[in-house]
């Protein structure tokens, strides 16, 4: 029971506080810890992040930090990826998708220790409708992954919507919530059916728990977030995606050259 609710608060705190990683905890947590087949976790994180970024939309909404442009041009093409995603995901093996996941995972915590892309890196910023193309383009990458892996993407979100979309970092906070939430119930409905073919029923007791807790973790994290060092944050949750990153390869690549 502790771990459910550690594992909650934690996935909670990430939406709340970064906009992003909750999804890249929740299912090593429901794999690992709770002990939930792969695609059953990848399922039910769908629909603990898709609520926990809900309620953590929220008070965003309320102070006007979500531009509902930008989930207009982000959020829409990344659901119709989101099913293309799940649909492909039916055919691959669980251990196959884990893997996958395990390596956004470092992804994801190497952009984190890098501290993002300066936009003086980028050079001149692109004009307004070159830069909605790449935002449709990295919505689409971002469905897509969250279709097959079941990951939310708000660490890819976040930076394109700051880099591309000109938004201030709370404004690209809540409009990531709004995304994700979007993204992770179009998939979600499409892992359940695929779940009914499999004969496997998601426990939505864990589901509920996840969700309620998180929630409050979620709403604990937006409280906070703005009197701690963001940047801190980041590195500090980096290194425990590499740390978990390495578990995962480490635990699914035996499993993955075995199925080959």
């Amino acid at each position: 029971m502790w771990i459910v609710i550690a594992g909650a608060l934690a996935i909670g705190l990430s939406l709340g506080l970064l906009g992003s990683g909750g999804s890249i905890l929740t299912v090593p947590i429901l794999t690992y810890a709770v002990g939930q087949p792969d695609k059953l976790a990848i399922a039910g994180s769908l629909a603990i992040v898709g609520s926990i970024a809900l309620i953590g939309a929220i008070p965003y909404a309320r102070r006007k930090d979500v531009v509902w442009r930008s989930v207009f041009w982000f959020g829409l093409p990344g659901m119709a990826a989101t099913v293309a995603g799940s649909q492909l995901a039916a055919f691959l093996p669980g251990a196959l998708q884990l893997t996958i996941f395990a390596c956004v995972m470092l992804v994801a915590a190497a952009r984190m220790l890098r501290g993002g892309v300066a936009p003086a890196a980028l050079g001149a910023v692109p004009p307004l409708p070159q830069r909605r193309r790449y935002i449709v383009r990295d919505g689409m990458a971002v469905g897509l992954l969250t279709g097959v892996v079941g990951i939310g993407g708000g660490f890819l979100i976040v930076p394109a919507l700051v880099l591309l979309g000109g938004l201030a970092m709370r404004q690209a906070i809540g409009t990531s919530l709004v995304v994700i939430t979007l993204n992770a119930y179009s998939g979600f409905i499409k892992h359940a059916l695929q779940l009914a073919a499999l004969n496997l029923r998601l426990d939505w007791s864990v589901i509920v728990q996840f969700i309620v807790i998180g929630g409050s973790g979620a709403v604990a994290g937006n409280l906070v977030g703005a009197r701690l060092p963001q940047q801190r944050l980041k590195q500090g949750f980096a290194v425990m995606l590499v740390l978990m990153g390495a578990f995962m390869l480490w635990r699914e690549a035996p499993r993955l050259w075995g199925a080959s």
